[in-house]
C-alpha cells in the first residue's frame, strides 16, 4: 500500500537566508573541487538544501541518523517529501545529503576536516560513521550476490534489482521473499559441442548481450502474442543523418524498448526454465520420415492437412501479433469497430509511452494514420483525399495527392472546394464518431511526434504537410477547433526538420493562422513559424513574405501584458530582422521607430529597482583632542524642548547635543555653561526654574553610562584641580530626539564672502524657505505661497560657480538652482550622520583607568591618549548612492557554478535592437535617406553660403540616428544600472558608433 499523503508541503523559500547558505555551499564545493547540484530533485519535486540541513543536524546530523534504522524514513515525513515508495524515497533523500551536505556538516557543525572526496562523495551512501572514516579505516562495499536480505530505507539500488535482472518475472521483486537458491548436484556436460541457435535466427550475440522481451497485450477477444522475433534497431538505416543533430536522449538498441513490466514479459511456458530433448532429423530421422509419410498420405487421400499440421507443431509457438501489428492491422481493415478499437489503444499507447514507441520500428503506422485523418475531408467537403505514390502517373483528380514531393498546388485545390452544409452545434451519430475516430488519429500522431525522432520521420513523410494544410484550413466551425490545434502542435514538432521557402503552402497556412483571434492559435503557429530549420545545418530560416498588416499586427501584441505572447513575438521579429531585405520592408510599410520604442521599454520588463553605495574615498582617522564647545540650539528644537519638564528635558538635551567617546573629555563648567545659556532666559520669562547644577552633573552619568565626573590635576607641581566629565564629547551638529541631524546654511553674506549664515535647519524644505525668507527678502503670498518674478539675482552658497554674477533670472529659474545645493547638501549630511552613528556604536565600553562608580569622584593625573587607542573620524567617508536593475536570469546548465546570464524578454529585445542597428544600414531605404540628407545638404550649403552653413550639419546620420537618438538616454541609463544587458547594450553602442563615424566622413551608399 502507498504511503500516506505527507501532511506538509515541501517547497523552496527563497529568502535571503537561503541565497546566502547556498553560495556559502557552493563557494565550498567549489573549494572542495566536488560537484554541486543546489536544487536537486526527488521526482518532481525540489528539495531545499536549507531545510533539509537543518532538519537533520536537528536530529543529531548524518551519522546518528544513519545508524538508527528507519530515521531517514522519518526524515521524510517530517520535511514532507514522502512519494508512493518509502524505501527509494529515503535513499534518494539520504543520498541528496551525502552528496552536497555531509562534508559541510562535519566543517561546519562539528569543526573537523572532512575525509576527501575520493573516501566521501566519490563513494555510495551507504552506511555512515563519516566522522570517523579516513583513507586507512575505510574499506569500499562490494557488491556480494548473496546479499539477498530484506532491503533497509537505506539501501543501495543493487537491492533493489530492476525488472530486467530477473528473467522470471515481468515485474521487480523488491519487498517480495524470494526462495533460496537451490542446491543442484553437479552434472558434467554431455551435450554436443555445437552451439545451439535460437529459434527466432537472430544472431547469437544479439540474443545473449541484447535481449529483448516481447511485449504484454492488452486482454482483448482477438488479441494474441507472437513468439520472439527480434528486430535490431541497428539495422534501419536513417535517409537523412546530416539532418539530425547530436542525440539529446537514451535510445537503447531494440524493437520493444519502452516499459519495463513489458519489456521483461515471458509467456507462461518460459517461466520454468527445464532442459528437454529436442528432435531434430539429424538426432531422430524416424520420426521425421513419419512426418513426410503423413503428409504425401493426406495429398492422395484428401484428408485436411492442416489438422495434421496442427498436431505435428507444439502448443503456443504460433501466438500471432502483438497489440501494436494488431492495432495497425485494424486501423488499415475499413472496419470502423477494429479502426475505434486501433485508435483507442493507439492514442493510451502513444501517451503512455511515447517517449519509445516510434515510427520506424513500425512500417505503415505513419502511412495508416495519415491515410485514416485525410479521411477528414469528405466530412466537410466533396472530396476524397488519397494518396499517389506513383512517381510516373500524370495529375489526376483533385483529391489524389502527391505521397513523392507533395503537392505544391494543394491550397489552390483547397480553395477550389465547395464545403457541405455542416451544422456546427447539430450532427449525426454518424458523422460525430467518424470525426471522434478523426481527432484520435490526429492526436496519435501528435503525441508521438513530441519524440524527436518521430518527428524527424513525419518530417520526411511528404504527406504530412498536406494534411497539415488540409485540417489548418477546415470551416471556422468550433467542433473543429481541437482538431486545428493538434494539427499546429504537429507543425511546432516537425518544423525545425523541415526548409519551407516563403512559396511552401504549409509555410502560407501558417502565416495564415496569425489573422485568428484565438491566442492559443496564435502562440503555437508563431513558434512554429520561428522554428522552422532550426535543425538543418545549412539552412536558414528567412521568413519571406510576410504581409505587412501581420508585422502590424505582431508590433501591437508587444502593448499586451502578456508574457508569453510577448516571448512569442519577440522570438519572430528576432529572426525576421536578421535578414536584410525583411528590415527594408518594415521600414518601408510600418513604424519602425515605434517598435525601437517599445523595445527600449522592454529592455526592464519585470525589473527589480534597488539602490547601492559605493565608497569613493576612505575615510581619514586621526588622534584629535575634541573641542569643548557646544553647538547653539536651534529655535525648533529649542521650542520641543522647553515644552518639556525636567529631568526629561535635561536627558534630551544631552542626547541631541552630546555623544559617547571613550577617549573624550569636557569640563563639568563647560557643559554647565552651554545649558544654562540656552534655557536660562526662556525660563525666566516663562516663570519657571532651572535645574541645580549638581542635579545636572548626575544625569549626565543617567544619560551615557560610560561617561563619569572625575578630578585631575594640572600645573607643575598639580596644584590645579579641574573637574571634568570624561566619556562624551560635543557633537558636530544637534540632532533630533528621534535621531534626526540638522545642517547648516552655507550662504554667505553680501560683503563678507568668508562669514557663512550657518542657520541650522532640519529638512531641505525648511532651509529652502530659509534662503528665500531670509536671504532673497521674498515674501509670502495671501495664500502662503511665493510668487514667481523677474529680478536679479546671485549665487552665494558655499563655493558655487553657477551665478557668481549678478543674473536676470525669474524665480523659479534661480530656486531650481538653489534646490541642487540643497539636496546635495542633505545627501552628503545623511551619509555622515549614518557613518558616524556605526562607528559610535562599534566603538569599545570600556572604563578608564580611576574610573569610579556611577556618578563617583575621582582624583587622576591627566594621561596623554596612546597610539593603542581607537582612532576617531575626523573626515568622514565619501559615497555614492547607486541604483541598478535587476532583470530575468539564468544559470547555464552547462556550468551551474557560473554567474547568471541575461533571458527572457529583455535579452530578446537587445537582441532584435542589435540586428536592426547591423542591418538598417545595408538596406536600400538606408541608401534612399542618405541620397535625400545629401540632396538637402547640398542645397542649405548654397542658401546658407554667406552665413557659412555647411551641408553636412543638417545630415541626421541615416536611420540608425532617426532611430534610435530619441532612445539613447535610457538605452545610457540601462547601460549603467543593468549588469546582466551591459555587455548587449555595450555591443549595440559600437554598432552605432561605427555608423556614426561613417556619416562623419561623409560616405554616402549608391
Amino acid at each position: 500500500m502507498a504511503p500516506p499523503k505527507p501532511a506538509i508541503e515541501h517547497t523552496v523559500d527563497r529568502t535571503a537566508e537561503y541565497e546566502k547558505f547556498i553560495e556559502d555551499l557552493r563557494a565550498f564545493h567549489e573549494k572542495r573541487g566536488t560537484h554541486f547540484d543546489p536544487e536537486p530533485k526527488m521526482g518532481n519535486i525540489t528539495v531545499d538544501l536549507l531545510k533539509l540541513f537543518k532538519y537533520i543536524v536537528e536530529h543529531g546530523g548524518y551519522d546518528k541518523v544513519s545508524d538508527e534504522k528507519l530515521m531517514w524514513r522519518k526524515m521524510c515525513e517530517g520535511l514532507g517529501l514522502m512519494r508512493h515508495n518509502a524505501p527509494a524515497d529515503a535513499y534518494t533523500l539520504k543520498q541528496i545529503f551525502y552528496k552536497n551536505l555531509a562534508a559541510y556538516e562535519i566543517k561546519t557543525i562539528h569543526n573537523k576536516e572532512p575525509p576527501p572526496p575520493e573516501i566521501l562523495e566519490h563513494t555510495t551512501a551507504k552506511g555512515g560513521s563519516l566522522l570517523t572514516r579516513t583513507v586507512e579505516t575505510f574499506q569500499p562495499k562490494q557488491a556480494k550476490a548473496a546479499d539477498r536480505e530484506e532491503s533497509t530505507e537505506d539501501g543501495t539500488p543493487s537491492r533493489e534489482r530492476r525488472a530486467e535482472d530477473t528473467p522470471n518475472s515481468g515485474r521487480a521483486s523488491r519487498g517480495l521473499r524470494e526462495a533460496p537458491t537451490p542446491r543442484v548436484i553437479f552434472h558434467p556436460d554431455t551435450n554436443p559441442s555445437r552451439t545451439v541457435r535460437h529459434a527466432s535466427g537472430q544472431h547469437s550475440t544479439s540474443s545473449t548481450s541484447n535481449p529483448h522481451p516481447q511485449h504484454q497485450a492488452p486482454s482483448h477477444p482477438n488479441s494474441r502474442t507472437h513468439g520472439n522475433t527480434t528486430i535490431p534497431l541497428h539495422a534501419q538505416s536513417h535517409p537523412h543523418p546530416s539532418l539530425r543533430g547530436a542525440s539529446h536522449y537514451y535510445d537503447p538498441p531494440g524493437l520493444d524498448t519502452s516499459n519495463p513490466v513489458v519489456q521483461n514479459y515471458q509467456p507462461p511456458p518460459l517461466r520454468q526454465v527445464q532442459l528437454r530433448i529436442v528432435d531434430t532429423p539429424a538426432s531422430n530421422p524416424d520420426l521425421f520420415v513419419r512426418k513426410q509419410r503423413l503428409f504425401r498420405q493426406s495429398a492422395v487421400a484428401g484428408p485436411n492437412p492442416g489438422a495434421l499440421l496442427r498436431a505435428a507443431i507444439p502448443a503456443g509457438t504460433l501466438d500471432g501479433p502483438n497489440i501494436y501489428e494488431r492495432c495497425l492491422l485494424s486501423l488499415r481493415s475499413r472496419i470502423q469497430a477494429e479502426q475505434a478499437f486501433a485508435l483507442n489503444h493507439l492514442v493510451k499507447i502513444s501517451f503512455e509511452r511515447g517517449d519509445k514507441y516510434k515510427f520506424s520500428q513500425f512500417g505503415g503506422l505513419a502511412e495508416g494514420l495519415t491515410e485514416f485523418a485525410l479521411g477528414v475531408g469528405n466530412m466537410f467537403y466533396d472530396v476524397d483525399w488519397t494518396i499517389n505514390n506513383d512517381p510516373d502517373s500524370d495529375e489526376g483528380e483533385i483529391g489524389e495527392l502527391d505521397g513523392i514531393n507533395g503537392s505544391a498546388d494543394i491550397l489552390e485545390r483547397i480553395a477550389q472546394l465547395k464545403p457541405k452544409d455542416v451544422q456546427d452545434n447539430l450532427q449525426p451519430a454518424e458523422f460525430t464518431d467518424k470525426l471522434t475516430l478523426v481527432i484520435e488519429a490526429v492526436l496519435t500522431i501528435r503525441n508521438m511526434v513530441m519524440l524527436p525522432d518521430n518527428a524527424w520521420f513525419m518530417a520526411d513523410y511528404p504527406p504530412i504537410k498536406d494534411l497539415l494544410c488540409i485540417l489548418l484550413h477546415l470551416p471556422p466551425l468550433e467542433l473543429v477547433v481541437e482538431l486545428k490545434h493538434f494539427a499546429l502542435d504537429i507543425a511546432e514538432q516537425i518544423t525545425p526538420y523541415l526548409v519551407l521557402d516563403s512559396e511552401d503552402p504549409l509555410y502560407k497556412t501558417l502565416l495564415a493562422q496569425l489573422v485568428s483571434s484565438d491566442r492559443g492559435i496564435i502562440l503555437t503557429a508563431l513558434r512554429a513559424i520561428g522554428r522552422i530549420a532550426m535543425n538543418h545545418p545549412t539552412q536558414t530560416n528567412k521568413l519571406g513574405g510576410v504581409p505587412s498588416s501581420t508585422l502590424q499586427r505582431l508590433m501591437d501584441w508587444l502593448l499586451l501584458n502578456d508574457d508569453e505572447l510577448l516571448d512569442a513575438c519577440l522570438d519572430f521579429l528576432y529572426q525576421y530582422t536578421a535578414v536584410i531585405p525583411n528590415l527594408d520592408l518594415m521600414l518601408a510599410e510600418t513604424n519602425v521607430e515605434h517598435l525601437v520604442v517599445h523595445l527600449v521599454r522592454l529592455l526592464s520588463h519585470g525589473a527589480k529597482r534597488s539602490y547601492r553605495e559605493i565608497v569613493v574615498s576612505e575615510a581619514r582617522l586621526a588622534y584629535e583632542q575634541p573641542s569643548e564647545n557646544v553647538v547653539p540650539c536651534p529655535k525648533d528644537l529649542l521650542e520641543r524642548l522647553l515644552a518639556t519638564e525636567e529631568p526629561e528635558r535635561c536627558y534630551a538635551w544631552l542626547r541631541c547635543f552630546f555623544e559617547e567617546d571613550p577617549d573624550a573629555q569636557i569640563t563639568q563648567i563647560a557643559i554647565w555653561q552651554a545649558y544654562n545659556s540656552a534655557f536660562l532666559e526662556p525660563l525666566k520669562r516663562m516663570g519657571r526654574i532651572m535645574i541645580p547644577a549638581p542635579e545636572f552633573i548626575r544625569h549626565i552619568s543617567t544619560v551615557y553610562q560610560s561617561a563619569g565626573a572625575q578630578v585631575i590635576r594640572e600645573g607643575p607641581m598639580g596644584e590645579v584641580q579641574k573637574f571634568i566629565m570624561r566619556g562624551i564629547r560635543p557633537r558636530s551638529y544637534p540632532i533630533t530626539p528621534e535621531g534626526r541631524g540638522y545642517f547648516q546654511c552655507q550662504w554667505q553674506h553680501a560683503g563678507r564672502p568668508q562669514v557663512k549664515c550657518l542657520a541650522w535647519n532640519l529638512t531641505a524644505e525648511r532651509m529652502y524657505e530659509h534662503i528665500l525668507i531670509d536671504h532673497l527678502k521674498v515674501v509670502r503670498g495671501e495664500d502662503g505661497l511665493f510668487k514667481n518674478r523677474e529680478g536679479t539675482f546671485t549665487c552665494v552658497w558655499d563655493s558655487c560657480t553657477k551665478y557668481p554674477q549678478p543674473t536676470k533670472l525669474q524665480l523659479v529659474q534661480f530656486t531650481s538652482h538653489i534646490k541642487t545645493h540643497l539636496r546635495a547638501e542633505e545627501e552628503r549630511h545623511s551619509v555622515r550622520h549614518h557613518q558616524q552613528q556605526q562607528q559610535t556604536q562599534q566603538q569599545p565600553q570600556q572604563q578608564q583607568p580611576g574610573e569610579p562608580a556611577q556618578g563617583g569622584v575621582a582624583a587622576v593625573s591627566p594621561k596623554r591618549p596612546s597610539a593603542s587607542r581607537q582612532p576617531r573620524v575626523v573626515k568622514p567617508a565619501r559615497t555614492v548612492t547607486l541604483p541598478y536593475e535587476e532583470t530575468a536570469s539564468m544559470r547555464d546548465e552547462r556550468n551551474p557554478n557560473a554567474p547568471p546570464q541575461a533571458a527572457g524578454i529583455p535579452l530578446s529585445a537587445v537582441l532584435i535592437l542589435r540586428n536592426i542597428a547591423r542591418n538598417v544600414v545595408k538596406t536600400a531605404a538606408e541608401q534612399r535617406l542618405c541620397k535625400e540628407e545629401a540632396a538637402a545638404g547640398a542645397i542649405a550649403n548654397g542658401e546658407g553660403e554667406d552665413e557659412g552653413v555647411r551641408g553636412d550639419e543638417h545630415s541626421s546620420g541615416g536611420w540608425n540616428e532617426r532611430l534610435f537618438r530619441p532612445v539613447m538616454p535610457r538605452l545610457w541609463e540601462i547601460f549603467t544600472e543593468n549588469r546582466l544587458l551591459a555587455p548587449y547594450v555595450g555591443s549595440l553602442f559600437q554598432l552605432l558608433g561605427r555608423d556614426k563615424d561613417r556619416n562623419a566622413w561623409g560616405s554616402v551608399w549608391g
